[in-house]
Parts: structure tokens; sequence; C-alpha cells
């Protein structure tokens, strides 16, 4: 009875923080304003190019402190970071100290602090797939009615731990958002036909798979057709497959875990929550700071 008034009530957290930590209408405008003031210099620098926001933006699902993820289409990135860099500085988007290309990482962008509203923004050049993938989370969403409010809980908890950033070898949003729903389609209880579900239940569980019983040295996850488990080895032929090998949905013969080059403390950040959370449920102890 005890366990399961504490499932009652963590339940019950996960709802009360995703609707305080979810965007109010003044935040999106805020955002949406900034978008527009960077759209605006990009399109006096390049009139021909086509600028989409993709990322946690334009699927809803991003904290406070998420970053505003850009992409530019029609221009040769080589040359162009430094001209955009310097159109930037120029029209006072943000300063010299606030701004850096990144031209070594997996996919080279442009990170931002933009001086209004200290929104940080990364800007890419070309990527077809980032408006295609923020589509697909989309269409997840409206599947998996547990999806968001997961996500949310757990990128909060990701960026407390500095593990929620590529750039530094942590777990991309579309990353974390993928592995929730594999989660979510090869649970023993279909959501889709269950939205009444536990959150809290499933929070634990989703530790304890990703924390305890994923075999990350042998298994890859892929969430098109239903979602399935493979081996490494069937998708060597491909790729080569990294530690947290999750195949994209919007792009069959990309690895979106390849650039996670901290995965392993992932895993361990989630076996110790598990750890956590499941005695603090049996027992009725309040859970740690």
């Amino acid at each position: 009875m005890l366990r399961d008034s504490s499932l009652a009530r963590l339940h019950e957290e996960i709802i009360d923080f995703y609707q305080y930590i979810s965007p109010r209408p003044e935040e999106k405008n805020m955002r949406e304003t900034v978008v527009e003031g960077v759209k605006e210099v990009i399109l006096t620098l390049w009139p021909h190019v086509q600028v989409e926001v993709f990322g946690s933006f334009r699927t809803g699902l991003y904290l406070p402190t998420s970053d505003i993820d850009l992409v530019i289409f029609g221009i040769d990135g080589k040359g162009a970071f430094e001209d955009l860099e310097k159109a930037l500085m120029q029209h006072e988007v943000c300063d010299r100290d606030n701004i850096k290309c990144i031209h070594n990482a997996m996919v080279p962008i442009i990170k931002l602090t933009e001086k209004t509203c200290n929104y940080k923004m990364d800007i890419e050049f070309n990527i077809e797939n980032s408006v295609k993938s923020a589509d697909i989370i989309q269409t997840y969403i409206r599947k998996y009615e547990p999806l968001k409010y997961l996500v949310l809980v757990l990128k909060q908890f990701l960026f407390q731990r500095e593990l929620n950033e590529v750039f530094s070898g942590g777990v991309s949003s579309y990353t974390l958002v993928m592995m929730v729903v594999n989660f979510l389609q090869l649970h023993p209880r279909r959501y889709t036909d269950h939205p009444e579900a536990n959150y809290g239940v499933l929070l634990i569980e989703f530790f304890e798979l990703y924390g305890r019983h994923f075999n990350y040295h042998t298994t890859c996850i892929r969430v098109r057709n239903g979602g399935q488990y493979l081996t490494k080895e069937e998708v060597r032929i491909k790729y080569q497959p990294s530690f947290l090998c999750i195949e994209d949905p919007a792009l069959f013969s990309n690895d979106i875990g390849k650039g996670s080059f901290r995965a392993a403390f992932v895993k361990q950040s989630f076996d110790y929550a598990y750890s956590v959370m499941s005695k603090a449920v049996l027992d009725n102890t309040p859970y740690p700071r």
C-alpha cells in the first residue's frame, strides 16, 4: 500500500514538473522574437537562403535552459561560418566573447549566446535531416502520451549532470527522445492503448532498462517499424556502431549516438537513479535532492 501511494505521488510530481517547466506563451514569444532577429541578419547577408528552426524548440520539448537550433540551406558552410559570425557581431546579436565557430565537431556549427535574452543558439548549414527529425519527434509525441512527460524530466536530469550536450560527449535531445520512444514501443504494455499509465513507474523502469539491463556492447536501437533491437553485427554493414548505437529514423545509415562519447557516464547516472528511486518507493522515503 505504501509502495502504491509512493508511485502515485511520483506520478503527480512528474505531471507537476512538466506543467511547471513547460514553456509559457510569453517565453515562446521571446524565443520567436530572437529567432526572427537572427533570421533577419542571415537573410540580409544571403537573401536567397532558407532558414529553419529544428530541435527542441520546433518540437516543444525544451527547457528554459535549452538551446535554439537553426539550420541554413542554400549556402556553402565552409567560408560562410566566418561571414555569418562577423555579421551577427556587426548587428549586435552577440558579443565577440559569446560566439564561436566549431569546425571540428561531428556537425560543424556556430555556437552563440545572444545578448537580448541570453538564449544559447546553435547554427548549422545544409543538414537536411535536421527538420525531418523534429517532425518525426512530433509524430511520436502525438502517438505516445507519456513521452513528453518523461523526456522533460530526463532532459532536466541530464542537464543537472552536464550530460545533455553532444558537444561535450553527452546525449542530445534527439537521442534521448529515441531512447524513450523505443522504451515505450517495446514495453510489455502498449502505451498507445493505455494512456493512463503511471509515469512514476515508467520513469523508474526507464532508469532500470538503460542503467542496468540494456547491453550497450552488443545492441543497437531501432524505432522505425514499431521498434526493435538489432545486434551491432547487423548494422556494421552500414556503419561502425557506437557504444550508444541508435539508428536515425530520418537517415537510416546514421548512428545518432556516435557523438555521445560519455554515454557510459549516462548509463551510470541512470543506474544510480534507479537504485535511489526504487529504494525510495519501496521504503516510502523522500528522494535525495
